[in-house]
C-alpha cells in the first residue's frame, strides 16, 4: 500500500444510510414548518455535522430548530435503520481484505459516535472496529468540509496527513479531505461524479469491492 493509513467515511462509504437519513429529516423538517425534499436534504446536509442543519434553518428562515431536535431526530434514524439499514456492497469483503492485508483504516464521520456504533451493530461491522478507530465530528467540534476531523484522526493514528487516503462520498468529505492535503476517492453511488470531481477528488470508484485495487 503506498498510504500509511486510509480513512474511511461511514455512511453511504460503509452503510447504505444516506437514504434513509435523508428521507427522515427532510420529513422532520417539513414536519416542523420548514418543506424540504430528499433532493434538499443531500444537497444541503449530505455529508455535514448535526448543527450545520440549524445553520441553515437559521440562514434559510430566521428560525430556531426545536430543543431536542437532534435527539428526536436520532431516535427516528434509528427506529427506521433497525428495519432498513444494510451494508453497502461489498463492505464486509473490503474490510476483511484491510485486516488480512495488515492495511492500517479507521472512520471519520460527521455522525455522532452513537450513530456509528449502532449502524456498524445493526450491519454486522461491528467486529471490524474497536473504538480507537471511530472518530466523529463530536471530537472536534466541527464537521466537514473542514478539515479538522481527518486531521485529528491522522494525527491520533500516528500519520502524516499527506501519506493518508481518504474514501468518500459527498463533496463535503472531498473537500474536507483536500483541505487536510489528503488524497481522497470520490464514491460515486449516490452522487454525481461531477460534483465530486469539481470538489477535487483525486479519482473516482464505483464499486467498494474493487475499492482495494486503491490501495495498490
Amino acid at each position: 500500500m503506498s498510504y500509511d493509513l486510509l480513512i474511511l467515511d461511514n455512511d453511504g462509504v460503509l452503510v447504505d444510510s444516506e437514504p434513509i437519513a435523508n428521507r427522515v429529516l427532510a420529513e422532520y423538517l417539513t414536519e416542523l414548518g420548514f418543506p424540504t425534499t430528499v433532493e434538499d436534504s443531500y444537497r444541503d446536509f449530505m455529508g455535514t455535522a448535526a448543527h450545520h442543519v440549524h445553520d441553515v434553518i437559521a440562514e434559510r428562515h430566521g428560525a430556531t430548530l426545536p430543543e431536542g431536535f437532534d435527539d428526536l431526530f436520532h431516535d427516528r434514524v434509528f427506529a427506521a435503520f433497525e428495519g432498513e439499514l444494510r451494508p453497502v456492497p461489498g463492505a464486509e469483503k473490503f474490510l476483511t481484505h484491510l485486516q488480512e492485508h495488515g492495511v492500517r483504516y479507521c472512520v471519520a464521520s460527521s455522525a455522532h459516535h452513537s450513530w456509528i456504533r449502532t449502524a456498524h451493530r445493526l450491519t454486522g461491522l461491528s467486529r471490524h472496529f474497536t473504538d480507537d478507530l471511530l472518530f466523529s465530528a463530536q471530537d472536534v467540534g466541527i464537521g466537514k468540509p473542514a478539515p479538522d476531523l481527518f486531521l485529528h484522526a491522522a494525527r491520533t493514528m500516528g500519520a502524516d496527513p499527506a501519506r493518508c487516503l481518504v474514501l468518500e462520498d459527498s463533496a463535503n468529505g472531498v473537500l474536507a479531505a483536500r483541505a487536510a492535503g489528503m488524497d481522497v476517492y470520490g464514491y460515486t453511488a449516490l452522487t454525481d461524479p461531477e460534483k465530486l470531481d469539481a470538489a477535487g477528488a483525486t479519482g473516482l470508484y464505483a464499486d467498494l469491492e474493487r475499492a482495494v485495487d486503491l490501495l495498490n
